[in-house]
């Protein structure tokens, strides 16, 4: 896990610091929704996130609504045909849906970011 990220309940958050507010604050990641919290040390911060987070699912549940999932998004790509179907090619040959080996090639692209 990144070191500016948080977890909680499934949901990450961002850390950021604010030099003209001398405050740290983040927002929720991967939703649509706009969640926030802040605080001036690291123990608020946390402490804010995670009660943004309870808030966020208590007030779905009170509206009865579904909780947005995390990162729970399709995305669509534009590949160039050759590409496609190599790629389409691989993902038949290792007996996989295209999107798990694009799943797969980018989490081995991306291991040196945490």
């Amino acid at each position: 896990m990144m070191d500016n990220i948080m977890e909680y309940k499934g949901y990450y958050g961002s850390v950021n610091y604010s030099q003209a507010d001398d405050v740290l604050h983040g927002k929720l990641l991967g939703i649509k929704s706009l969640v926030s919290y802040e605080g001036s040390s690291i123990k608020e911060l946390k402490e804010d996130f995670e009660f943004a987070v309870d808030d966020y699912l208590q007030m779905c549940k009170d509206e009865g609504m579904e909780p947005e999932k995390p990162f729970d998004t399709e995305i669509i790509l534009k590949l160039d045909p050759e590409v496609w179907l190599k790629a389409s090619m691989a993902a038949s040959s290792e007996n996989i849906p295209l999107a798990k080996l694009i799943e797969l090639t980018l989490k081995e692209k991306l291991q040196a970011y945490g």
